[in-house]
């Protein structure tokens, strides 16, 4: 009867009510949990047969979901792995207990973690989650990664302990050479030159560079005999060119035209050479024929004016920082800076359909569709910051708000289950 169908609608509506209040508690109790999405309550009208005569209560159903899509405030801190997602996507994750079990590693996503490393060197938040990422090889490259599978993807790890060198592989020379010493009745005084250079092992070693003038019976030559000697091998003679300087009015002073005699041959198009050291070979800049920069042979002085190369002497790791692209790069006591890892942004067709997890982490489902692993910044997904934390999703206005129509609607509820059970009590006396 309909009367009885008014209690069951009432008891649906406090269970309703109550499920929508549990909700409501659960975001007000994170409401300053980082990366925490807002739970909410959705009602459903049950509707049972009915006549225009006679009308059966069929009170209301409810389902929880969770608004995924829903980003909170970005946050700075002082942590530079400290990362979140300026936009759509999400962090890869896997657990440091599978990490520590040595079994498969499962897959899950945050908008937001404060990583630190642990012990191991594993990134890892407080609630033992470790970043996962694609790691750069020994020449700073990521290649080729599988984009719709997590084949590629490692925990990443990051050892303070760490001791890297990066040898040199690239030179420039530049000086200026006496213009008097090429002159006939000349002392021809060799101008000597040493550099440092660093080999594999990140160890110092020097190269003696002897500049030999030709002094001409008579006028002038100006013309230099260029002798390197890699002190790594013993002191071996390991390149030797003759330079040529123009004296014009247009041009004086500068290179003419370099003679390779020994070592790799010179290239006048961009002024390098190779020579062959302990640690292998060693391009060196002498610079193009006709430009100001480089080797030059002007007045009457020798002045080595700059010698640039790159690589560094062995170094610890200071820390790490991750880019904009969700590049992780680590950064060397030797001042050197190197690509450690690449850190993809995870996205998938349905946000709100990911199975949410423990510690504000989520698994890809049925109802959310396959995930791909996108540059961050790149396609849909936001860029990546370091030195940043996204906070709760949650408005405690809001929520406070909802809880007071919730206990309205609840006490509303209850009524109505007074209101039957006093109305069957007057169809119980009717037979007395």
């Amino acid at each position: 009867m309909s009367i009885s169908s008014s209690m069951n609608a009432g008891v649906a509506g406090l269970s309703a009510n109550a499920n929508k209040l549990a909700t409501i508690s659960d975001n007000i109790a994170n409401s300053s949990t980082n990366g925490y999405k807002r739970a909410q309550t959705e009602f459903y009208a049950m509707v049972i047969g009915s006549s225009s005569t006679k009308y059966t209560a069929g009170g209301v159903r409810t389902t929880a979901t969770r608004v995924i899509d829903e980003r909170g405030p970005l946050v700075s801190t002082s942590n530079a792995t400290d990362i979140a997602i300026s936009g759509r996507g999400f962090l890869p994750v896997t657990t440091l207990s599978a990490i520590e079990a040595g079994g498969a590693l499962p897959f899950q996503m945050t908008t937001t973690g404060s990583f630190s490393p642990n012990a191991a060197g594993y990134l890892t938040t407080a609630s033992g989650h470790v970043l996962m990422g694609w790691a750069a090889d020994s020449t700073g490259s990521i290649g080729t990664q599988s984009r719709d599978t997590t084949s590629g993807l490692t925990p990443v790890r990051v050892l303070t302990n760490q001791v890297v060198g990066s040898p040199t592989t690239q030179l420039t020379l530049a000086a200026n050479l006496p213009a008097t010493s090429t002159e006939a009745g000349a002392t021809g005084t060799v101008e000597t030159q040493v550099i440092e250079y660093y080999d594999n092992l990140g160890k110092t070693k020097t190269l003696s560079v002897n500049y030999i003038p030709t002094v001409p019976a008579t006028g002038e030559s100006n013309t230099w005999t260029v002798e390197i000697y890699d002190d790594a091998q013993g002191g071996a003679l390991v390149g030797t060119y003759d330079l040529v300087f123009d004296d014009s009015r247009t041009g004086g002073g500068r290179l003419l035209s370099v003679t390779t005699i020994a070592g790799g041959p010179y290239d006048p198009a961009t002024g390098l050479m190779s020579i062959d050291v302990a640690s292998g070979p060693l391009t060196i800049n002498l610079g193009v024929p006709g430009q100001a920069d480089g080797m030059t042979q002007l007045s009457d002085g020798f002045a080595p004016v700059a010698v640039t190369r790159d690589g560094a002497p062995s170094g610890t790791l200071t820390g790490v920082e991750v880019d904009a692209s969700g590049k992780l790069y680590g950064t060397y006591s030797n001042g050197l800076t190197r690509l450690l890892y690449q850190i993809p942004v995870v996205d998938v067709p349905n946000v709100n359909g990911l199975q949410a997890l423990g510690s504000q982490t989520y698994a890809v489902s049925q109802d959310s569709g396959a995930f791909f692993l996108w540059d961050a910044g790149a396609g849909p997904t936001g860029e990546m910051l370091g030195y940043a934390s996204e906070g709760s999703a949650v408005d405690v206005a809001t929520e406070l708000t909802q809880m007071i129509q919730t206990q309205r609607a609840y006490s509303s509820n209850a009524k109505v289950i007074q209101t039957v059970d006093e109305m069957l009590q007057e169809t119980t006396n009717l037979k007395r």
